[in-house]
């Protein structure tokens, strides 16, 4: 069979059988329009989720900085936002379905990307990218794992989110007489969130259980922190420990007896704000929730963070890459985004606005605040970065959605534990 044949074969299988993202399945996606062109005078059309906020200001200033280095480029840059990627991926459904990609968008790298790399629709950009701006060597493994497929590089990440984050309110913690050096497992924290609730008139933990990504991103954290990394590893590989993953649920009922009463009906945003206002003690959140923290509430006098208990030396990353399509229009110019999204210049401008820290671990922390240069210094000394599970960096886009799902009917009681550890397994099966 020939390469070409071989490539017609998986995007038919693909079509038949695979939705992106949990969207409607794809049909008659052959012989994408577009081409190669020549980066001068060409056009670029790019697709992102930033349509409002830091996101939106992030990208901006990054394709400010591209649109000055190349100013024969003409970018047509489209927000798509809404429901956590959500919108953005019907559009890409859409798009694809018609025969129309853009030139490039953003994904969730890692597993994520299966939908796309399993039906050949993405291109190796190891040579034509990677091995440009010393990215190769200035990217961890984490990160480069994440952003390769059967070996080949087919996105670039811009921005890394840490996962495994507790804040925590100084002021509450130190009218509580929590030690917080006495937090060294996840079972030994559900101790520290009695004693807020008992000694002050907070909550021990704020937390949302309106949608369920927010609970399997903390069972996820529990179980790294609790079970290790290798279980957690072996877990996203379909070939988790019943046992442990049930142990987690049981740590997270532990600390729902601790959640505000109306965790069913508040968003995360909400929870967020209890921590800021004094009333909660702890919260659990990447580390998009220092967002809402402004110079009212300042770091390290006001609100602190340690890494979760039990994951000390692992940065877990949720990350954004852009991608490149295998039949993509404006591929020359297309390659030219990537390869500056891929540069130090590009992150600096991203990130400063957005939040999160750099991919690349030979930034200077000279333009980042305080938390920002922590972050960035604690993932250069990492040790190990796993993969996100509730944003899809760990899991495919369908078992996310039957995890998800799994969580939903999760009733925060030790027998509900079992039985949702259970369905986690049938999942993979």
């Amino acid at each position: 069979m020939t390469q070409q044949s071989t490539h017609d074969l998986r995007r038919r299988t693909y079509l038949k059988g695979i939705g992106f993202a949990g969207t409607a399945v794809l049909t008659g996606l052959s012989g994408c329009t577009g081409g190669s062109d020549s980066s001068g005078g060409a056009s670029l059309e790019l697709l992102h989720g930033w349509s409002g906020g830091d996101g939106q200001a992030a990208f901006d200033s990054m394709l400010e900085g591209f649109e000055a280095k190349h100013t024969d480029i003409d970018v047509n840059a489209k927000a798509i936002g809404g429901g956590g990627n959500t919108s953005l991926d019907a559009r890409i459904n859409t798009r694809l379905t018609n025969q129309n990609p853009p030139g490039s968008w953003t994904e969730w790298p890692g597993k994520n990307l299966e939908q796309f790399t399993s039906a050949d629709l993405l291109a190796d950009i190891g040579e034509s990218v990677w091995s440009n701006n010393g990215m190769q060597n200035a990217y961890l493994d984490g990160p480069k794992q994440a952003a390769t497929s059967g070996g080949s590089f087919v996105c670039v990440p811009t921005n890394i989110h840490r996962i495994n984050n507790l804040f925590y309110n100084t002021a509450v913690i130190e009218t509580a007489g929590v030690d917080l050096s006495n937090i060294t497992t996840p079972t030994s924290l559900v101790a520290a969130l009695e004693t807020v609730s008992e000694n002050t008139d907070a909550v021990g933990m704020a937390h949302s259980t309106k949608s369920p990504w927010t609970t399997l991103q903390l069972w996820a954290t529990v179980f790294l922190g609790q079970a290790g990394a290798a279980a957690y590893d072996a877990f996203i590989s379909g070939n988790g420990d019943r046992a442990a993953v049930a142990d987690a649920f049981k740590t997270v009922a532990a600390y729902s007896e601790q959640f505000p009463e109306d965790a069913s009906t508040i968003g995360w945003k909400e929870a967020n704000t209890m921590l800021v206002e004094g009333a909660a003690g702890f919260f659990h959140q990447g580390d998009w929730a220092v967002g809402a923290y402004g110079p009212e509430f300042a770091f390290e006098s006001e609100w602190n963070h340690v890494a979760f208990p039990g994951t000390k030396g692992q940065y877990a990353l949720n990350m954004d890459a852009w991608v490149f399509p295998r039949e993509g229009p404006s591929s020359e110019a297309a390659k030219q985004w990537l390869q500056y999204v891929g540069t130090k210049d590009a992150q600096v401008r991203f990130n400063t606005k957005k939040g999160s820290v750099p991919p690349r671990t030979d930034v200077s922390t000279e333009k980042f605040g305080p938390f920002q240069a922590a972050q960035m210094s604690s993932l250069q000394d990492s040790e190990l970065q796993p993969p996100s599970i509730a944003h899809g960096l760990g899991v495919t886009p369908e078992v996310l959605t039957k995890l998800k799902q799994a969580v939903g009917a999760f009733s925060f009681t030790k027998g509900s534990a079992d039985e949702t550890a259970q369905a986690f397994m049938d999942v993979f099966n």
